[in-house]
């Protein structure tokens, strides 16, 4: 099985990875990376075909505007109305102020979050 070292490769599609894809493409990458010349990696190793996984974080504002329509996961450094961190369905993202719709107790309501408050985004598993 390889030595010390791993080569993780993430990869990501709009429906989401399946793990037939994962072993397609260690299929396909593996042999591949033996043709190159000079070998890049002349080490034993491990390949790792992997995705970024259902909660993955959310980084950027391109992956927020890809994640409109989704159920996300934030955390704020400064609070709105004493809270933290919502957890809810992202209604839009103009690149500067995100609209999630959210349960409170038993009632939805809409909160309005200006990009630079937020410390962490993640998509989130909806239980």
């Amino acid at each position: 099985m390889g030595g010390d070292y791993v080569l993780s490769i993430l990869v990501d599609k709009p429906e989401g990875i399946t793990v037939e894809d994962t072993a397609d493409l260690t299929d396909i990458i593996s042999p591949a990376l033996d043709t190159i010349k000079p070998d890049p990696f002349p080490e034993q190793y491990f390949l790792e075909i992997s995705s970024p996984g259902l909660e993955r974080p959310l980084k950027t504002a391109q992956s927020l505007t890809d994640a409109v329509g989704k159920y996300i996961n934030v955390s704020l450094y400064k609070s709105i109305d004493k809270v933290k961190v919502f957890q809810g369905d992202l209604v839009s993202f103009d690149g500067e102020t995100l609209v999630i719709d959210y349960l409170d107790k038993t009632r939805h309501k809409t909160v309005e979050i200006p990009y630079q408050t937020v410390a962490k985004a993640r998509l989130a598993v909806k239980l």
